[in-house]
Formats: structure tokens, C-alpha cells, sequence
């Protein structure tokens, strides 16, 4: 059906429905596959690095931020369902939001980092000290949490399902754009130039030769990193986009609406990936990761298989 003027209703419960269905389809996976991985990396990070430094702290600021957006899954799915209060509602709003643009901010973090390191190899590697690097984690998961006060502030008071009653407020043009060019374009403006950078300087690098083997794993750690980037969380950004210009009534259309309230429901899932994927990342990035999650190692630091482990 499509919607010829305001008076007549744009009818969504096939779509959430469907959504619903998707969403229970990747979420499942996602929270059974990462949630032990990420525990896994942030008690690797933890206990067995060696010596703390700038990187492991983003690091285990990141495999924390990607436990607590797993954990909000289970919530996220049953309130979607299900009606909530709107304090509760905005604290699961908050959580989920909190850690998902904290993953933005880390990534990008530890982009910069591997870019300095690259660039200027002899200073970025003499300046490793932790220090500077938590207090920039402080300073995100500060900042990203006073912006998530708009979730408190601006939601409906009444029962209702999560996710899908955020108020005008929330929704407002100066709000959305904030969102959009500090929470993303900024972030993949310095993702795409330090990436490019670290490959540019990687692919022409002096002593290739004896580099080969070394530049290669590098290129494949900056590849990595840009593609899960850009693969979870562009969709995401341009749903919020377009389901912004729906609840600011200049799109009417209620086949158009549908199809997008149903891509903004199905690409938030796809965004909840980057959980899984960043492992990938620290398997690739961090000798020390790949030394401790060979299969013995696992065996033996899991108590279950401690008996029969050899």
C-alpha cells in the first residue's frame, strides 16, 4: 500500500516481523561466537602481554567495548518485542550506542597509531608509554556517554518498544547530522587517509626486500581493519540518514518507508559483526594474540579440558 497523504496510516507490522526474524537470525550467532572470543582477547590482553602499551590498552579498551554491546543484545532483542519502560528503554538505547560508536572511536584510535608508527617507525615505536593512550579511552567513553544523555532526555515516559519510539527530539536534523559527521564521516575520512597512507608508504618501501614478509601481514592487518569498517558500519549511518528524512516527513512514500524502517532495523545487526570481526583483527595485529590462542594454549587455559590436556 502506498501512502497518498498523512491521513491514511503506513501499516509496519509485516516488516518488523520480518526484521524480527532476521535479527534473531544474525544476532544469535553473532553473541554465541563473540562474546567468548572478545573475553578470550581482553584476558589474553590482560594477563599475558608482556609489557602494557599504547595498543594494548586500545586493545582491551576495545574488546571491552565489544563485550558490553554483546551483552546488550539479549535486551535489545527481547525489548524490541516486547514493551519496556522509557527509563529502561533509554538505558538500553544508551548502552548499545555507548559501545558501538566507542568501537568507532577506538578503531580509529588504533588506525592512527599504526599510521604514526608506520610513518615515523623509529618515534612511534619509542613512544609507547600506555599513559596517553588511556587517557584518550577515558576521554572517549566519556564523551560517548554524555553524548548518549539525549536517549534519558528525549525519550517517551510510557511503555513502549525499544528502539522503535525514539521521540522527535531524537530524530531532530541538527541531532542526526552531529551523529553522522562526528560519529562516522569524520572517523572514515581518518580511516580512509591513514590506511591509504600506510599502504602507499608499505608498497614503496625502501628495503622491500627485506621487508617483504613483514609489509605483507601489515597490508593485510590495514586491509582488514578498512573493509570491516566500512562494511558494518556504512549501512548503518546511511539508515540512520534516510530514517531521519522519513521522520522529518520528506519521505512520504509507504512502500519507500517500509523498506527503509526495515534496512535501519537489519543493518544495526550487521553493524553488531564488527564484534566478531574485530578478533580478526587481533589475531593478525598482535603476535602475542596469536601465541596464546593456538589450540593447546586454549585447551589449557580452559579449566574443563585442563584433565585431558597433554
Amino acid at each position: 500500500m502506498k501512502m497518498t497523504n498523512d491521513s491514511v496510516e503506513c501499516d509496519f507490522k509485516v516488516i518488523d516481523k520480518l526484521a524480527v526474524t532476521i535479527q534473531f537470525g544474525i544476532s544469535i550467532p553473532t553473541f554465541i561466537l563473540g562474546l567468548p572470543l572478545n573475553v578470550l582477547a581482553l584476558s589474553i590482553f590482560c594477563r599475558f602481554c608482556s609489557r602494557q602499551t599504547k595498543t594494548s590498552v586500545y586493545m582491551i579498551n576495545l574488546a571491552l567495548a565489544d563485550i558490553l554491546l554483546l551483552l546488550s543484545l539479549p535486551l535489545k532483542l527481547y525489548y524490541s518485542t516486547k514493551e519496556a519502560p522509557g527509563l529502561l528503554c533509554a538505558f538500553i538505547q544508551s548502552l548499545y550506542f555507548v559501545n558501538t560508536y566507542g568501537s568507532i572511536f577506538i578503531i580509529v584510535c588504533i588506525t592512527i597509531d599504526r599510521y604514526i608508527c608506520i610513518k615515523h617507525p623509529f618515534e612511534g615505536r619509542a613512544n609507547q608509554s600506555p599513559k596517553w593512550a588511556i587517557l584518550v579511552c577515558c576521554f572517549i567513553w566519556a564523551v560517548t556517554w554524555l553524548c548518549s544523555s539525549p536517549m534519558y532526555v528525549f525519550q517517551e515516559k510510557d511503555e513502549l518498544l525499544c528502539f522503535h519510539n525514539m521521540s522527535k527530539q531524537a530524530w531532530s536534523i541538527p541531532y542526526i547530522v552531529s551523529v553522522e559527521i562526528f560519529g562516522f564521516l569524520i572517523p572514515l575520512s581518518v580511516m580512509i587517509f591513514c590506511s591509504g597512507q600506510n599502504i602507499w608508504i608499505l608498497l614503496n618501501h625502501k628495503n622491500r626486500a627485506k621487508k617483504k614478509a613483514e609489509d605483507r601481514g601489515s597490508l593485510l592487518v590495514i586491509i582488514i581493519n578498512l573493509v570491516v569498517f566500512l562494511v558494518c558500519f556504512t549501512p548503518v549511518h546511511l539508515a540512520i540518514c534516510l530514517q531521519c528524512l522519513v521522520r522529518q516527513h520528506v519521505i512520504v512514500d509507504c512502500s519507500l518507508k517500509q523498506k527503509i524502517s526495515l534496512f535501519i532495523q537489519v543493518s544495526m545487526m550487521f553493524a553488531n559483526l564488527n564484534c566478531c570481526l574485530d578478533t580478526i583483527f587481533y589475531y593478525f595485529a598482535v603476535r602475542e594474540f596469536r601465541e596464546k590462542t593456538h589450540l593447546k594454549k586454549i585447551i589449557e587455559l580452559c579449566p574443563v579440558f585442563k584433565p585431558c590436556a597433554t
